[in-house]
């Protein structure tokens, strides 16, 4: 039969409200339609189409359907079913436009990926989830559905577990709600900590004392801290005590009352320093721990408390357990591919030993054979 053309000649406006989807597609997929998309505010349409059109190349390249722009009118060529899924993502991201959002080419992609797979979501339900507003305007908010799942779930619970790999906003988020609830005066501190364990590195060799000495390893707070507030405000509150960056093993022997407490690459804590951190929870104060457990430095063969707690805890009223995979990765896009990489190649020595292990199994079972 080959595939049938059809024509719209009629205007199609995006339905931009968030409630409607635009109208059915015709039964038959292999239908290629042209639909042309049109939008009268300029600023809307600038936007939505990116500096020299990169964001209609990225939703082209997710979806297969051929995009252009003519004047004020987005034209959309290809099967019906991915022209309809393209209107719908059009006219979600042109309303998050509208209510001031800023949307950069990773947006467009996660934005058609995530309503690809959960169609019954809606992107201002993610993406105008507002978790702070930084003293530069700069909206904080949930770039996927595994962030704002993070974002609730570290709303709803005194204890939250982030895991996954590097890139996926754990620390980053956890930061924000810190600062927005002493902010709103829910907490009286922030403390942010994370075990000063070596990477390839002897702290030995580190000039300085021994605050001087960990005071690398939490760079990486201070930069998420700095980010979301002006540094003189930062250092104010670090003078009076309302911010405290300090290694794990200063927690030791205190209690944290009215306090936000984030441990940072928990992975690098053994399951008695992790009992540790979590048995100094005080009143009125809740703990964010995050980690990636594919990234332990700890010395062979030790666990990590991490894992250790993941397991041990699971099902536990009161805590909440949020897993990130590369998938939700918001750093440059390659870094996603990297995390992918890495996984795979793990993945492989991992099912390697695992069959090693049969056949050896298998050998000593002939062995004892009578």
């Amino acid at each position: 039969m080959g595939n049938r053309e059809t024509h719209r000649a009629a205007v199609v406006e995006p339905t931009v409200d968030g409630t409607a989807h635009p109208p059915r597609p015709p039964k038959d997929a292999s239908v290629t339609t042209r639909v042309s998309v049109e939008i009268t505010d300029q600023a809307l349409i600038v936007a939505l189409c990116g500096p020299r059109n990169e964001h209609l190349r990225m939703l082209e390249s997710e979806t297969g359907v051929l995009i252009g722009q003519r004047g004020n009118q987005i034209q959309l060529q290809g099967p019906a079913d991915d022209v309809a899924f393209v209107q719908r993502v059009i006219a979600e991201i042109v309303q998050s436009l509208r209510d001031g959002n800023e949307i950069g080419v990773n947006d467009v992609a996660r934005a058609a990926r995530m309503l690809r797979d959960h169609p019954e979501v809606h992107l201002k339900d993610v993406f105008h989830d507002v978790v702070l507003v930084s003293p530069r305007h700069r909206v904080i908010a949930p770039k996927g559905l595994a962030q704002k799942h993070y974002v609730e779930s570290i709303r709803e619970n005194d204890i939250v577990f982030g895991v996954g790999p590097a890139g996926t906003g754990k620390t980053y988020l956890a930061m924000a709600m810190a600062v927005a609830a002493l902010t709103a005066r829910k907490v009286k501190r922030i403390i942010l900590t994370r075990p000063a364990v070596e990477a390839g590195e002897k702290l030995g060799f580190l000039p300085g004392d021994l605050a001087e000495k960990v005071n690398p390893y939490l760079r990486p707070l201070y930069d998420a801290m700095h980010d979301m507030m002006d540094l003189d405000k930062a250092q104010a509150l670090i003078q009076r005590g309302s911010i405290e960056v300090a290694p794990l093993a200063f927690m030791r022997g205190r209690t944290l009352n009215e306090s936000f407490v984030i441990l940072d690459e928990a992975q690098n804590t053994t399951p008695e320093q992790m009992k540790m951190f979590l048995t100094r929870l005080g009143y009125d104060s809740q703990a964010v721990i995050t980690g990636d457990v594919t990234q332990v430095d700890l010395p062979q063969g030790r666990k990590s408390g991490l894992s250790d707690a993941v397991h041990l805890l699971s099902g536990v009223e009161g805590i909440g357990f949020c897993t990130f995979t590369d998938v939700d990765v918001v750093r440059h896009p390659l870094v996603a591919r990297i995390v992918r990489a890495y996984d795979h190649r793990d993945a492989a020595i991992l099912r390697g030993r695992e069959l090693h292990a049969e056949a050896s199994a298998a050998a000593r079972e002939i062995d004892v054979e009578p």
